[in-house]
């Protein structure tokens, strides 16, 4: 379960990039923002392809 770590670590990253980035800073916080939920969004596909390649063995 590579991919549940993967995710962990990158939720974590994203935390402390956005602790260190000024909010006021609105332009930098709005690409943090993007980057992060693409970040997620492929660890999610990636965790989903996964699993249906393990469940799909089974048959």
């Amino acid at each position: 379960l590579i991919f549940v770590g993967l995710t962990a670590y990158d939720t974590q990253k994203i935390k402390e990039l956005s602790a260190r980035i000024d909010a006021r800073d609105t332009e930098n916080f709005q690409k943090m923002a993007i980057m992060g939920a693409l970040r997620l969004y492929l660890d999610f596909i990636n965790l989903f392809l996964y699993l249906l390649r393990i469940l799909g063995k089974r048959r």
